[in-house]
């Protein structure tokens, strides 16, 4: 873990050529490691970005972003926080084998509700989306999440970059050896023959018929729920931080 990142953090945004664009927390790596609870790491990340009123996005699957709701319910008061709930499944079953130490599919809806209700724009992402193991639940958690407060939506479809192949290989072995060749034969389908296709344009969705069978799927029930959207974030409160100085100001 980064344990000086707070502080890299104040450094880059103090840069003179430094301008102000939105920063995502939780994109390659959760921002709610169970780690955080510990270390807070994150917490300290926004705190400095509260004192720079700089906007972010997070992106989480974990209940424990509900331990920041002060911080987050500030941010979001200045137009410069969204939320990102990701839930792959509502069976409790397969997330308690898929996602072992993150919070249950029912418990992250709640999580959306709490920053909802405090002011935080949040919505859900659907991801990973697994082809035969998920896929059919895509509209049934988009409706879950709206009634949940969500005001958007997202997908994003199973990759498998480097290492990531085969451990999920092996965990359709252990668990899901019947339906094992039947999902990996449809990403297949989804990735142009390959396990992944890392180009930037499809890794996130894909392409062919079945990529493009649940890409109509998803526009149709975000229209038919009529998620409002989230806000746009405001760049133009940043203010960089204070350096530290040897000697205290007189003003």
């Amino acid at each position: 873990y980064k344990q000086d990142a707070a502080a890299t953090l104040r450094r880059e945004l103090a840069k003179p050529n430094y301008r102000c664009a939105p920063l995502a927390l939780g994109i390659n790596t959760d921002a709610y490691q169970p780690l955080e609870r510990r270390l807070g790491v994150t917490r300290e990340l926004l705190e400095v970005l509260l004192e720079t009123r700089h906007p972010l996005s997070i992106v989480t699957k974990s209940a424990l972003i509900e331990r920041d709701l002060d911080l987050l319910a500030e941010l979001a008061q200045q137009g410069l926080v969204h939320v990102m709930l990701s839930i792959t499944t509502l069976d409790r079953e397969l997330a308690r084998t898929l996602e072992p130490r993150a919070a249950a599919p029912q418990r992250r809806l709640e999580t959306l509700r709490r920053l909802n209700d405090a002011g935080v724009p949040a919505g859900v992402m659907v991801a990973p989306l697994i082809p035969v193991l998920t896929d059919a639940e895509l509209e049934r958690i988009l409706a879950a999440a709206h009634a949940a407060g969500a005001r958007d939506a997202g997908y994003v479809l199973l990759r498998l970059p480097h290492e990531v192949k085969g451990l999920f290989r092996d965990w359709l072995t252990a668990h899901r050896l019947l339906a094992a060749e039947h999902v990996m034969n449809r990403l297949r389908d989804c990735r142009g023959g390959r396990d992944y296709d890392a180009r930037f344009g499809s890794r996130m969705r894909g392409e062919g018929l079945f990529a493009d069978l649940i890409a109509r799927r998803f526009r149709k029930a975000h229209h038919d729920l009529g998620f409002a959207g989230l806000p746009a974030m405001d760049c133009t409160l940043f203010t960089p931080p204070r350096k530290d100085r040897p000697q205290l100001d007189l003003f």
